[in-house]
């Protein structure tokens, strides 16, 4: 994604929550603005238009909002020739622990309308129906083994063919890049207000190895460009009939 085009999605996206307060503004402003998902998402295409997404883990919201952004400015006219086209008519249900954040999302988020809803929850015992994508960004790793693989029969059941579960996993098995994410993972998380918890990791090959298991059709590719972590997108699509 070209600087220029990154800026403006980035300021649309994050405007929302300037009156949500200023830690809220800049938390936004810095997940949105250095981690390569966000740009990447877009970049390769990765959400289809029309799609029911369900956000698990969603935070504040910053998924939902940085990719309606992206489609506000597309339809303005104001999206650069050549460049990947942002997903359209995008609707999201997220599900965060904390109620706190969950608040704030729908606060920040009703510039968009009924497109956007978030509700406390847990990401464990959530339903799931009615989707066409799941995305767990960063949050798996906060749930125990059997939890996981519970988590995973149930997206697996509740989508349609040509569904897509999206997640990122830090990969245990890439030595010191792995064990600096999780030294900034738990101190992020304690800046949120979260305890610090043990974390259930896997090694890249577990995970896919889990997901193939169940019949998903998996795909990887690096994710933390630009950092110093062990960051790696997982699509796992359910095979068209």
């Amino acid at each position: 994604m070209i600087p220029e085009l990154h800026t403006q999605i980035l300021e649309r996206a994050t405007a929302p929550y300037f009156d949500t307060g200023r830690f809220n503004y800049h938390w936004g402003r810095g997940k949105l603005g250095r981690d390569p998902i966000f740009p990447g998402l877009i970049d390769h295409g990765i959400f289809p238009s029309n799609a029911r997404v369900l956000d698990l883990g969603c935070g504040r919201g910053l998924l939902a909002s940085w990719l309606l952004a992206a489609e506000q400015i597309a339809n303005e006219g104001r999206w650069p020739a050549g460049t990947p086209q942002p997903p359209r008519n995008l609707h999201f249900h997220g599900v965060e622990l904390m109620g706190c954040e969950a608040d704030c999302g729908n606060h920040a988020l009703s510039v968009f309308g009924s497109r956007v809803r978030l509700a406390q929850g847990d990401v464990r015992h959530v339903d799931i129906a009615e989707v066409d994508v799941v995305a767990i960004l960063d949050v798996l790793h906060y749930i125990n083994y059997d939890d996981q693989e519970r988590v995973f029969d149930r997206i697996h059941a509740a989508l349609p063919p040509g569904g897509l579960f999206l997640t990122r996993i830090g990969d245990a098995a890439a030595g010191l890049p792995f064990r600096f994410s999780q030294v900034v993972d738990k101190a992020m998380s304690f800046a949120q207000g979260h305890r610090l918890p043990r974390m259930w990791c896997r090694p890249l090959h577990d995970w896919v190895e889990a997901l193939e298991r169940r019949g998903f059709v998996v795909k990887t590719q690096p994710m933390s460009q630009g950092t110093p972590f062990a960051n790696v997108m997982i699509e796992a699509r359910i095979q068209n009939a």
